[in-house]
């Protein structure tokens, strides 16, 4: 398995991911000239791109989708609410209603909490080699921990730090969406689920959705090397996404 994030950020994401029989993306909220140069940096046409699986339908999300079904025309899976809240004419979908395997692929998706109709977050695994991929989500259900424990790889968000989110100068009401149950994790929530969540398997963990204006890079590699700190586990290689700016190509 092979995953590279695209871009990451609260002004579009996208993250690819390739096994040995399916080459994907998650979400693509970048436009999609960004997303074509993207991937032909790492090798690959957008023309090969047969799946695009959706988290939500926040226009970060899905900025890019409509041009890039129009020219290269991938089955976009996602729930029915998605599709309901999308208004978009998709020619070719699938609906999400729980676990499936498409070729040497198989998906878990993992409901998340957040101010839209449907969201989820996914495991995804191929030949014994597995993605946890999450962000926008104001918490993390005890029902999924299992679902979410020692896997190779960890896409989750790391979206804001609490006390430059509330110095800040967003206005309150946005504050209180970004800390609330079906708002955003913040760094120290981030880092906690990660010392829940990474096992002996973890190789490397990326930081995501990481806000311009209420975050940075600094604070939140301090939260997650203190977490880990505190909870005596060894913490796996740590990598930022970053909103214009690929990640390395990671192989599983």
């Amino acid at each position: 398995m092979k995953v590279c994030v695209l871009a990451s950020g609260s002004k579009g994401n996208c993250t690819y991911i390739e096994t040995n029989g399916t080459k994907s993306l998650i979400d693509i909220g970048m436009s999609c000239s960004y997303v074509e140069n993207s991937l032909r940096e790492i090798g690959v046409e957008p023309s090969s791109i047969e799946r695009i699986f959706l988290t939500h339908t926040h226009t970060d999300h899905i900025n890019g989708l409509r041009v890039f079904l129009k020219k290269y025309a991938p089955i976009v899976y996602l729930t029915e609410k998605m599709d309901e809240e999308l208004g978009l004419l998709i020619d070719d979908y699938v609906y999400i209603n729980g676990d499936m395997d498409i070729n040497d692929l198989k998906i878990i998706p993992v409901k998340t909490s957040h101010d839209v109709a449907d969201s989820n977050g996914y495991v995804f695994v191929s030949e014994g080699k597995s993605l946890m991929y999450m962000t926008d989500t104001g918490y993390i259900h005890v029902r999924n921990y299992n679902k979410l424990k020692n896997h190779d790889l960890y896409v989750l968000e790391s979206n804001h730090d609490i006390e430059m989110l509330m110095n800040g100068k967003y206005p309150y009401h946005l504050k209180q969406r970004i800390l609330g149950d079906k708002g955003h994790l913040s760094n120290k929530d981030c880092a906690y689920y990660l010392t829940e969540f990474t096992g002996k398997k973890t190789k490397s963990v990326i930081l995501a959705h990481l806000s311009e204006e209420n975050n940075s890079p600094e604070k939140a590699i301090e939260a997650y090397k203190t977490a880990y700190k505190k909870s005596g586990k060894q913490a796996p290689r740590l990598l930022i996404a970053k909103q214009k700016e690929r990640t390395e190509v990671i192989e599983l």
